[in-house]
């Protein structure tokens, strides 16, 4: 194909469709109105091959081919408004802005606290709004629609119109009380399903099997939930003097041990690493504050 028979502004009308998901709304985000946007959906047609958008109850759904072609044409589109945009303009020593983040339990212990004494450091200006990610699909679809800025944690879900960079990844680790620990240093794999566990479900205390569940079925072996707490800062404290056993993602065992009385000791099976991830829209880029904002906290991220 050659690209200067190609009208680029087809891919700032198809984004829009990507993200609106209306003709209408799609339209008026880029400055067309109803039948102008029809035209170029139809151009945008001839230009793939394909429908791209199939009208349905809900609204204009995307084809496959549309889908497959989301994520690249995002990007590529954040790097010419990043190339095209004025010199940033922004200052993070004097500048006065308001930025708005959710995260889940684990982003509000892990990755919060150094985030703020950064932005202390560096923009003492820009306040900071943080919001707990109760459902992680909302939670998404707010980004998506500017509602906050950006997300910070592990297993939130996958969308085209939304970039991810992941900070690190972090590892499960038991905890027991520490006399107990120290009277018998590594569980076995025995040990580990006979005592009874402490449970932290962010769903409110349900119980509901998650990730240690499944790989234990994977062995044909199952755990006793004796205690299920809706606040993970709670496990820790529940397993002290107790003859408990909880799993949890090691950078929060160890934040708590201490204070909590409980030791951090292996966890006898071998269970996958989970990432800890950013999410932002792929417009941010454009953006001088939020740009810096997000380059502030992958450099957080790398360091714990």
């Amino acid at each position: 194909m050659n690209l200067a028979s190609v009208d680029l502004n087809l891919l700032v009308a198809f984004e829009a469709l990507m993200d609106e998901r209306n003709v209408t709304r799609a339209g008026a985000r880029i400055g067309l109105a109803q039948p102008s946007m029809s035209s170029v959906l139809t151009r945008l047609r001839a230009l793939f091959g394909d429908e791209l958008f199939v009208r349905s109850a809900s609204g204009m759904q995307p084809t496959a081919k549309a889908l497959s072609l989301a994520r690249p044409i995002s990007d590529a589109l954040g790097q010419i408004r990043g190339v095209l945009a004025p010199g940033s303009g922004f200052d993070p020593a004097t500048a006065s802005r308001r930025l708005s983040i959710a995260v889940t339990d684990y982003g509000d212990l892990v990755v919060v606290p150094p985030l703020v004494a950064a932005l202390r450091r560096e923009a003492r200006g820009i306040d900071l709004v943080v919001r707990p990610i109760i459902d992680a699909a909302v939670s998404v679809a707010n980004l998506e629609h500017g509602d906050v800025d950006a997300l910070i944690g592990g297993h939130l879900p996958a969308s085209a119109r939304i970039a991810r960079t992941t900070l690190f990844e972090e590892h499960f680790v038991c905890i027991r009380d520490a006399k107990r620990a120290r009277q018998k240093v590594q569980l076995t794999k025995d040990d580990y399903t006979r005592l009874p566990h402490a449970l932290f479900s962010s769903a409110g205390g349900d119980g509901l099997p998650g990730a240690i569940d499944t790989m234990l079925a994977r062995h044909g072996r199952k755990r006793r939930t004796a205690v299920t707490l809706a606040h993970v800062v709670a496990v820790p404290f529940a397993v002290a003097g107790t003859d408990l056993v909880a799993t949890m993602a090691e950078r929060i065992a160890r934040r708590f041990a201490s204070s909590a009385g409980v030791h951090v000791v292996p966890l006898p099976y071998d269970v996958e690493v989970f990432p800890i991830d950013l999410l932002h829209t792929r417009h941010a880029i454009t953006d001088p504050a939020l740009r810096w904002f997000i380059e502030l906290v992958v450099r957080v991220g790398t360091k714990l």
